[in-house]
């Protein structure tokens, strides 16, 4: 069995063992909580962290995120999102709202760790995810300059539509069609690849 043979087979069981731990959340089960907790926290922390661009916000973040799960988990739909995604954007968002918060200040996103070191059952999937990040940069940087960057500190760094506007000083309008036709150009990539 090939290495991405073994790492899709064990995506797909982590995916189910997460979808019912979600559903022991939904149900108010504290212990499945505690559960969600050890098997996404690495991966949620990486997310705040990126955007925070600090220890200490990323660490308050990732609670406030894991108080949304426990009163939102209910609002969860199987069929919709995989459970990992639903659960990054919510961190996304926490971190987002607290960049608005408390500073919007630029930040190096060279410099900061990618920390999704994890350790969890579902880190037999971190090597899909590696390979899925490896394609996704790959066909970022395709994209030129006036898409790419855009992209970037809108996914990466937080920014809204409108603060890039500002800063590329262009129309809102403008800047929502470069991220709307990049973000076609990046799917049409990686269907290609």
């Amino acid at each position: 069995m090939s290495v991405d043979e073994y790492a899709k087979k064990n995506a797909g069981q982590s995916k189910e063992h997460l979808l019912d731990v979600m559903a022991g959340v939904a149900n108010r089960d504290r212990a499945a909580l505690a559960e969600l907790y050890e098997l996404t926290s690495a991966k949620l922390f990486g997310i705040s962290l990126r955007i925070c661009g600090d220890r200490s916000a990323a660490e308050d973040v990732l609670q406030e995120v894991f108080i949304k799960i426990w009163h939102r988990a209910d609002q969860y739909q199987a069929g919709t999102y995989s459970p990992i995604s639903w659960l990054s954007v919510i961190a996304r968002n926490a971190a987002i709202d607290w960049r608005r918060k408390y500073g919007n200040e630029r930040f190096n996103e060279e410099a900061v760790i990618d920390i999704i070191a994890d350790d969890s059952p579902l880190g037999d999937a971190v090597i899909e995810e590696k390979q899925q990040k490896a394609r996704i940069m790959h066909c970022l940087e395709q994209l030129g300059d006036e898409q790419n960057k855009p992209i970037r500190s809108a996914f990466f760094g937080g920014f809204t539509y409108d603060e890039l506007a500002k800063q590329n000083g262009v129309p809102l309008s403008t800047m929502k069609s470069r991220i709307r036709r990049g973000l076609m150009n990046l799917k049409k990539c990686l269907e290609d690849d």
